[in-house]
């Protein structure tokens, strides 16, 4: 076991921790006993220490699911990469005579990735994807292009498959059990391919690298299309002999591919990808990332004061029908619409809307009908 901190928490974990599945459970006691229970007359007084333990353990539960790039702290020493933010492309080009096989493995490492507008569906990685691979099969004889496989190698699908990123992060002096080795390993989860009940677990194992010279953005231009699958042509070769060269689409990049393989035996089988990430920010003490400011034309990175103000008031409505419908029930026995609070008002909110429709067009019409000046005896 050991010390893992992701944002503001820290709990323990170990290599296998299934933390994320248990922290789920408790969510979903909490809501049971605190939401539903009287709801729905299921008796929530045996569980109530329960329910007091979910709510204690909320925050961390919220941690472990997903990675806090401006917060990541681990044996005593903090990081923040969200310098790294944003979709970054690596390369895995491969001759299949008579085709050439290009994998594009596109990675968010702090934010789940966003569907293009300009690319099919079909292409995409499904919604929550941290760390997407698209495998594109291109014949330049016939200059045909296909797509083999699209692949979600790590993301947060606890919603919809119940599999969640999980991350973990270590240090390499820890890891490697070499002092002089900076940076971190970051270890991301949720994938599966195919996608059924057989298919295989899929990983992306991240290394940053410490390296003071590099932000970790080299190689990834402004206006660089992250296009899944960008497929290119091979050069061809002075020597016939030595087969067909193919283009080094990754030339620069601080991000490298190094594999993408299965490893692993039995139930421990898993396809991995393995990546480095050269940056500054991984190393310990490092001076943290300059904020970016709307001048400069980039979006500043978090909530507005509208957005919080948004969701305070959301959750403070939320918290007083909840507590209305609860006191509601408990005291008066109400059931159905009864519960709600101020219930009758809401139901006749549409009639009281429609009324006050009503009464704008009808004093319109009149102002625009009549005539100024003095009106015919």
């Amino acid at each position: 076991m050991r010390k893992f901190h992701v944002g503001n928490h820290e709990f323990l974990r170990s290599r296998q921790s299934s933390i994320s599945l248990s922290h789920i459970f408790l969510l979903v006691l909490l809501f049971r006993n605190t939401i539903f229970s009287p709801l729905l007359r299921y008796p929530s007084h045996n569980m109530a220490p329960l329910s007091r333990l979910a709510f204690v353990l909320l925050p961390s539960a919220i941690s472990a699911v997903t990675l806090d790039c401006d917060h990541i702290r681990i044996d005593k020493q903090s990081f923040t990469l969200s310098a790294l933010a944003g979709p970054k492309t690596v390369h895995q080009t491969r001759s299949t005579p008579p085709s050439i096989t290009n994998t594009t493995f596109t990675i968010d490492l702090c934010d789940p990735l966003r569907k293009l507008s300009d690319v099919p569906k079909e292409e995409q990685c499904q919604a929550g994807t941290r760390v997407c691979a698209v495998e594109e099969i291109y014949n330049p004889v016939e200059n045909v292009r296909t797509i083999g496989s699209v692949r979600a190698i790590a993301g947060e699908f606890s919603a919809s498959h119940g599999r969640a990123l999980d991350p973990e992060v270590e240090r390499l002096k820890e890891s490697s059990n070499d002092e002089t080795m900076e940076g971190l390993r970051v270890k991301l989860h949720g994938g599966k391919y195919p996608d059924v009940r057989g298919g295989v677990k899929q990983m992306a194992v991240i290394e940053l690298l410490c390296d003071k010279e590099l932000t970790g953005n080299e190689g990834f231009g402004e206006d660089e299309a992250v296009v899944h699958g960008a497929m290119q042509r091979r050069e061809k070769s002075d020597e016939e002999d030595e087969g067909p060269a193919l283009p080094d689409q990754d030339k620069g990049k601080s991000l490298q591919f190094v594999s993408y393989k299965t490893e692993g035996k039995g139930s421990d089988e898993q396809d991995v990808l393995r990546l480095t990430w050269k940056t500054k920010y991984a190393c310990e003490n490092a001076e943290a990332p300059p904020n970016k400011s709307p001048s400069g034309g980039d979006k500043t990175s978090g909530w507005g004061f509208f957005t919080w103000f948004f969701i305070v008031v959301f959750l403070l409505v939320a918290a007083y029908i909840i507590f209305g419908s609860w006191l509601n029930y408990n005291r008066y026995g109400a059931r159905g619409w009864d519960l709600i609070p101020h219930g009758d008002t809401i139901r006749d909110i549409p009639y009281i809307v429609k009324e006050w429709t009503g009464e704008v067009v009808e004093r319109v019409k009149g102002s625009g009908g009549s005539r100024g000046g003095y009106s015919a005896v």
